[in-house]
Order: C-alpha cells, then sequence, then structure tokens
C-alpha cells in the first residue's frame, strides 16, 4: 500500500506548574481531512479564540501496512509551542 498523507492539529496548552516553571503540554492531537481544515483551526487559536496556548499543524506521510512514518513537515506554527530539537 502507499504512503498515505497525514495532516495533524497537534494544539497545546501551559500546563501546571513543576518546580516552579509552567511548561507547554500537548493535548490530544486532531487529524484534519486537509490542509484548509487545520488552518481554520490554527486561524482560531491565533485569534484567541480558544484556550490554547499555540498548535502545529503538520503534514506527514505514512505507511500503515509497513509501519513506516516520514518525517513531519511544519506547515504551520501559531502561538507558544514547544522549541524544536535539532
Amino acid at each position: 500500500m502507499p504512503a498515505t498523507e497525514r495532516i495533524i492539529f497537534q494544539p497545546y496548552v501551559w500546563g501546571k506548574p513543576k518546580r516552579g516553571r509552567v511548561q507547554l503540554e500537548p493535548v490530544a492531537p486532531v487529524v484534519c481531512r486537509s490542509v484548509e481544515e487545520g488552518r481554520r483551526r490554527a486561524d482560531k487559536i491565533a485569534a484567541g479564540g480558544t484556550s490554547m496556548a499555540g498548535a502545529l499543524l503538520v503534514r506527514m506521510f505514512v505507511d500503515e501496512d509497513a509501519g513506516d512514518y516520514g518525517e513531519p513537515e511544519i506547515l504551520e506554527s501559531v502561538g507558544d509551542v514547544p522549541e524544536k530539537e535539532d
């Protein structure tokens, strides 16, 4: 089976303080039907229309039968999100 495109919307919230520091925590990711749907969700967060701190919109190609997951491509980043690790 060929790889399938997946559009994932990953929102973040500010968690409870741990050792005096507040950290971003991911909440349940949303699989979007299209990039446009994901961008609408991101626009809502950017406009302050939710309690979310920020979000990432990511595209990746997945071959579930083979268990292969491609490198995620960040399409959009809004608000406060964790720093990207290299």
